[in-house]
């Protein structure tokens, strides 16, 4: 009988200890994302993350081998969000591009949007600061070309025989764009970016049906 009872209470601790594994791994990412937005990358170190987040910097350690782990772990989750932008986008019920400057701000809009909720996506977005942040945006870039290819060749906007390159390239430049836009203005600067929007409509152009 009191190794039954005992089997049965075992799963139970150890779900406890899980959620609350996971319950602490959310809130150091979710203080070290508050501080990236309030006061930038050198700011948030990993004893002003367990600070923010009430957590001794041992415990921080515990789930965290190191900062670049943090980072890691916030870009994932604006990687994840802005796929699902995409998605809408790709997916949208909204009149059809008629132009190649029509796509181009039907994709850029979103995603120019995202950036300017989250302060934090931009101070790890476009510094190359690590290798893993790199990767993560490097992955997101070809997934997203693929798709965006697709949606400009079914809406013959491009040729179908346009390389897949011409569109990963696109997202590159786009990508330096921003980048330039988020260092002259916190918001993004518009003028920057409209000269993103002319030049990657221009540079698509090239490919035209």
């Amino acid at each position: 009988m009191f190794e039954k009872k005992s089997a049965a209470q075992g799963p139970t601790r150890r779900g406890v200890v899980q959620r609350r594994g996971v319950e602490r791994r959310r809130a150091i990412v979710d203080a070290a994302e508050a501080l990236l937005a309030e006061r930038g990358y050198e700011a948030a170190t990993l004893k002003a993350i367990g600070e923010r987040a009430g957590i001794p910097i041992a415990s921080v350690y515990h789930y965290f081998s190191d900062r670049h782990q943090v980072d890691a772990e916030i870009l994932r989750r604006h990687v994840d969000e802005l796929g699902k932008v995409f998605t809408a986008v790709l997916h949208s019920s909204a009149p059809t591009p008629r132009t190649l400057r029509e796509a181009v701000d039907a994709l850029v809009d979103p995603v120019l949007a995202h950036f300017r909720r989250h302060p934090s996506c931009t101070e790890l977005w476009f510094a190359g600061r690590h290798d893993m942040l790199v990767e993560l945006v490097r992955a997101f870039d070809e997934e997203q070309a693929r798709r965006a290819w697709e949606y400009l060749v079914e809406r013959n906007l491009v040729a179908a025989d346009t390389p897949r390159l011409v569109l990963l390239l696109a997202f590159e430049v786009g990508n330096r764009f921003l980048d330039v836009a988020f260092r002259r203005s916190p918001a993004g600067d518009d003028a920057v970016i409209d000269e993103a929007r002319g030049c990657l409509a221009a540079y698509l152009g090239t490919y035209g049906t």
